[in-house]
């Protein structure tokens, strides 16, 4: 009987031991997480619904009071913000229907050598990608600037171009968009593609499958889980996007260029500081980004393959 118990109390005492230490890894990751993501974000929603001015700081001197939906009210009133919120779903747009497929066709092409100097190329690529966003938007202000290269080469083909300002001021940004963050699909799916057995896709091949059908009924089922993971990275990249557009156009001309992050930027820290509206802009971009995400999943689970 004496062992029978000391038995218990050994498996007890290891249940104990098992406990504490699943705590001890668990509790800094949990307090990291509540401390740097959770309570930053219960604060923004209930500074978007107060009257926070800034305080003796920025000289505020009204109390701070609970104002409700005001200034959800007054942004979905403001015609800037839905300037900001159609170039980002222009940015959205050309990141998922632009740097996904572009980046998985020219992975593809390099992992099926279908080309020489895949190295090269695949270096030549991801280049934008470790190059500095500040650099790189410098880069491409002056080379879109009225006095910048690109209307030197546009009157190489019509001498009588004059440059001045477009029709659509964010063409430029989104093409830079596309150029600068192909690259990083094109390494995911690099990385995945090497996972697929090659011996399959030569299997296929031998019994008369196309490159096409190959493509269609092998490699995309076998990636469907990567291209919703990179349409996910794809969709919130989008939606914060600030660094590239501020240094390129600082989203004029005329908030022309503006995006969520940039109007939410000029409302809390441009003129006099308007907290409660910057962050009822960050939480609309934060509930923007979940329903894209939730539709993206829906979709691959609607129409796509398995892994």
């Amino acid at each position: 009987m004496s062992k029978v118990l000391s038995g218990k109390d050994a498996l007890s005492s290891a249940r104990k031991e098992q406990k504490r230490s699943y705590w001890m890894l668990v509790l800094p990751a949990v307090v990291i997480y509540l401390s740097v993501m959770a309570f930053p974000t219960v604060f923004s929603i209930v500074l978007s619904m107060t009257s926070y001015n800034g305080g003796k700081i920025f000289g505020g001197r009204i109390p701070v009071e609970f104002v409700g939906f005001k200034w959800y009210k007054r942004l979905f009133v403001d015609e800037y913000f839905y300037l900001a919120l159609k170039n980002n779903m222009w940015i959205v747009l050309v990141s998922v229907l632009g740097q996904i497929p572009l980046g998985f066709f020219l992975a593809y092409v390099l992992y099926r050598g279908l080309v020489k100097l895949t190295d090269f190329f695949q270096t030549m690529i991801y280049l934008p990608c470790v190059i500095s966003t500040v650099v790189i938007g410098i880069l491409w202000k002056s080379f879109f600037s009225p006095h910048g290269a690109f209307p030197e080469i546009v009157r190489l083909f019509k001498p009588s171009y004059e440059y001045g300002v477009s029709n659509h001021p964010i063409l430029p940004v989104l093409f830079v968009i596309l150029w600068m963050y192909t690259g990083t699909y094109l390494i995911i799916f690099m990385a995945n593609l090497q996972k697929i057995d090659s011996a399959v896709i030569e299997a296929a091949r031998i019994d008369g499958a196309s490159e096409g059908q190959s493509l269609r009924y092998i490699i995309l089922p076998a990636l469907s889980g990567v291209i919703v993971t990179s349409c996910i990275l794809a969709i919130s990249g989008s939606l914060k996007s600030f660094d590239l557009i501020y240094v390129m156009t600082g989203g004029g001309p005329a908030n022309q260029t503006s995006v969520l992050s940039v109007y939410m930027f000029d409302k809390a820290f441009k003129g006099a500081p308007n907290y409660p509206l910057a962050n009822a802009i960050s939480t609309v971009m934060v509930t923007i980004s979940f329903i894209l995400i939730g539709l993206t999943k829906w979709a691959e689970s609607k129409f796509g393959g398995r892994e």
